[in-house]
């Protein structure tokens, strides 16, 4: 039997823009008793709601208990940029490259038709829809090393896509900022927030979710036994889809890297205010580089994102004073932008954290007898946090699956230097990418 107590818990800050706009929700309510169940899933975001609901399919007659240590939306889940991308970020071209990215899409895009599917069932409300995506360049640099391979590439794996210059992209977007885009038709955009609530309280019969229930401590062996601040749980069997708080519970120890990442939403643009922008509807644009430049979005109900300054933030903690500060460089950014529209103001900041490894491998798979997990997303929960909860718990269930080895063959995450050596490389490196990379910004 081995024993770990949990010290570092999330913690909602109650700033999250995507929760702010939906209407109130009541969350489920927390464990408070001594249970017992067959399946124990610890974490409600993508990876343990997907989880859950395969292991409830799966074993239609076995309990499940989902632990959610805050309320379900408000963890990294529901903070991230809102994209369903169904296409690898970084494409190789050599022929296992190409494998590897062909195998990545069936994955990716499993997910999508998993989500596609619960979304139609349950009528869950979370403007989903598929405008795709622009891959953007802000200088012939970024134009060069990145969009130019990107389309090739794409041919390579016979993908389609539209190469969009400047003039055409000022149009579409409404913004003069870019030098040229990829535009590919797969991706999807949501948001994030009402996404996963709407997954959660639309559960089968057989799963109990417990929101407000953080872990405080872990005993693993031949049955697993959880323990929480007001109850505890024990199950033979154990799912694990915490992300970067993975290491906490002893595993993927110096092989994780949690990063943050800031965004802001605006209010509602006017009328008149949608006049003088003059664009398309509801678009979202991935930049060449995601640490130096900005992910932004125009959504359905005429707001405009814009996500900035990825930075590593072992803390998992950051304060208001940073996020008023970030507000305000938003704000800048915005205007810079979009001159058109000096009067909007960022209605909304907030702090969302990702976990990274260092090779860009998920943490996936069996790592004790009774014990799995999906963990590590790097940045792609919507659909690789999905594949990965649903393939774990094939995996769990003895279930034969040709996209399990799929996911395993996107490897483990790297080991790491220890810490401080760590700190220190993570950010020279960081500081380098974004000198490397300043004329994107």
């Amino acid at each position: 039997m081995t024993s770990r107590q949990i010290s570092l818990l999330p913690q909602n800050d109650n700033t999250n823009g995507w929760s702010h706009i939906l209407p109130p929700r009541t969350p489920k309510s927390p464990l408070e008793a001594s249970i017992r169940a067959d399946w124990v899933v610890i974490g409600a975001g993508y990876a343990g709601l997907a989880a859950a609901r395969r292991l409830a399919e799966n074993r239609p007659d076995d309990t499940v208990a989902l632990l959610e240590a805050g309320e379900v939306g408000e963890n990294a889940s529901g903070r991230n940029s809102g994209f369903a991308i169904d296409l690898p970020h970084v494409i190789g071209s050599s022929k296992d490259e190409l494998d590897g990215s062909h195998r990545y899409m069936a994955l990716a895009r499993s997910a999508i038709d998993y989500h596609e599917t619960q979304i139609e069932r349950y009528g869950i409300d979370c403007d989903w829809s598929q405008p795709g995506k622009y891959q953007t360049a802000v200088s012939d640099k970024g134009v060069r090393d990145f969009l130019e391979p990107f389309a090739r590439e794409l041919e390579a794996l016979n993908e389609s896509y539209t190469w969009v210059e400047k003039s055409d992209l000022d149009r579409r977007l409404g913004t003069s900022h870019f030098k040229a885009a990829v535009y590919t038709p797969g991706c999807r955009l949501l948001n994030p927030a009402a996404l996963v609530r709407g997954l959660a309280d639309n559960m089968p019969e057989n799963v109990t979710l417990y929101e407000n229930t953080p872990v405080t401590g872990l005993e693993t062996g031949s049955e697993i036994r959880v323990t929480t601040r007001k109850g505890e749980i024990r199950a033979p069997q154990m799912i694990l889809g915490v992300n970067a708080f993975a290491d906490h519970f002893g595993y993927y120890i110096r092989q994780l890297l949690p990063f943050a990442a800031n965004a802001s939403l605006s209010r509602q643009l006017t009328p008149a205010e949608r006049d003088a922008l003059g664009c398309e509807d509801n678009w979202g644009v991935t930049p060449a580089n995601a640490f130096a430049s900005i992910t932004m979005r125009y959504t359905n109900d005429h707001r405009i994102l814009i996500r900035n300054n990825i930075y590593y933030n072992p803390t998992l903690r950051e304060s208001q004073s940073y996020q008023d500060e970030i507000a305000r460089r938003h704000k800048m950014l915005f205007d810079e932008r979009f001159p058109m529209l000096p009067d909007v103001n960022m209605e909304y900041t907030w702090t969302g954290y990702l976990c990274l490894s260092q090779n860009g491998a998920p943490g996936f798979g069996k790592l004790d007898d009774n014990v799995y997990c999906s963990v590590c997303q790097n940045a792609i929960g919507v659909t690789k946090g999905t594949a990965g909860g649903m393939l774990a718990a094939d995996m769990a269930c003895g279930i034969d699956n040709e996209l399990i080895g799929y996911m395993q063959n996107l490897g483990e995450p790297n080991k790491l230097a220890p810490r401080p050596f760590l700190d220190i490389g993570v950010r020279a490196r960081l500081a380098w990418e974004l000198w490397n990379a300043r004329r994107e910004v």
